[in-house]
């Protein structure tokens, strides 16, 4: 099979085009003709290794030193099951399905940035949502899970006022109609080019953090959520980790582990499938430009999720 090979941790110029053995799958475990998957900034972090000295440290020895343990990365796709296990009874050949590759910290498995995957029946993967393409599908597990963790972390109830700092990226914009989905009042925070994008999500506020006076137009939130790490900062993401009413939470993707339970998983698709959470695609790029695709997520201005094609 064709798959994407990750020479060494660095510069995308290491991703390059390789042919591998088609995987077979163990007793417990589907064969997925991967037809989408997506170039998340968590790849990115992963193929770049560019962190502080304990941190590398601590993800070369889970992932390997000097370059990934398993050269295929990519933990999200959607395809069609061409093979299972004898131990298999929650799918069909011929179904169409999509997936994470994680369900725990300690259970997780890359591999998507090829043509072919083999994943447990019981972890993250579930029938694709029929009104949903496999590029929408691959487009619903990173954000909608790690928006989902955040989520956990709180209690909104109807008409709570709510912050979320980096509304347009894949965890921003899932974030945005979950929270709306808990009937919270929404102030979102992202640039000019995309306050349309976030008020078309449901937000009642847009916030543009490029804007002179942005730090004027801060309210006072019960929860400050941050999407995008510490990665990106500005004077008001600074301002609004303050902007919290009495009781109030401020709470951060890089703060803990993100937990991806199938519940999580499985309660996405059911919005997905009933319309309440449609997910956001910015660019769709072929397995042969994964290269440029992760250039293009590195510069860190994607709206949403993207997206990579497999034609077989």
């Amino acid at each position: 099979m064709k798959a994407i090979r990750c020479l060494k941790y660095g510069g995308s110029e290491n991703l390059v085009m390789d042919n591998f053995e088609k995987p077979s799958p163990k007793a417990n475990e589907v064969l997925i003709k991967i037809k989408a998957t997506s170039v998340t900034a968590s790849d990115v972090l992963m193929r770049r290794l560019n962190e502080p000295p304990i941190p590398k440290l601590i993800i070369q020895v889970i992932f390997g030193f000097g370059k990934p343990r398993n050269p295929i990365l990519g933990m999200v796709s959607s395809g069609v099951v061409v093979d299972k296990g004898a131990d298999v009874s929650s799918f069909n050949i011929g179904d169409e399905v999509f997936a994470y590759g994680s369900i725990s910290s300690l259970k997780h498995r890359f591999g998507s940035y090829a043509e072919y995957i083999c994943l447990p029946q019981d972890w993250n993967i579930a029938l694709k949502p029929k009104n949903l393409s496999f590029e929408e599908a691959a487009a619903i597990p990173y954000g909608g899970l790690l928006a989902t963790h955040l989520l956990k972390q709180t209690d909104i109830r109807k008409g709570d006022e709510v912050l979320i700092y980096g509304a347009s990226g894949s965890i921003g914009t899932a974030a945005v109609q979950l929270v709306k989905n808990a009937g919270a009042q929404l102030t979102s925070v992202c640039s000019t080019r995309n306050i349309d994008l976030v008020r078309s999500l449901g937000s009642d506020k847009v916030i543009d953090y490029t804007a002179a006076n942005a730090v004027n137009e801060l309210g006072t939130y019960k929860y400050v959520i941050d999407a995008v790490g510490n990665s990106k900062t500005s004077s008001l993401k600074e301002k609004s980790k303050g902007a919290l009413s009495e009781g109030g939470k401020y709470l951060s993707i890089d703060n803990g582990v993100p937990k991806t339970p199938k519940s999580a998983f499985l309660k996405l698709k059911g919005l997905a499938e009933s319309g309440k959470f449609k997910p956001v695609i910015d660019k769709v790029f072929p397995l042969e430009k994964m290269a440029d695709a992760h250039n293009y997520v590195e510069r860190g201005h994607k709206r949403g999720n993207v997206i990579i094609t497999l034609s077989h």
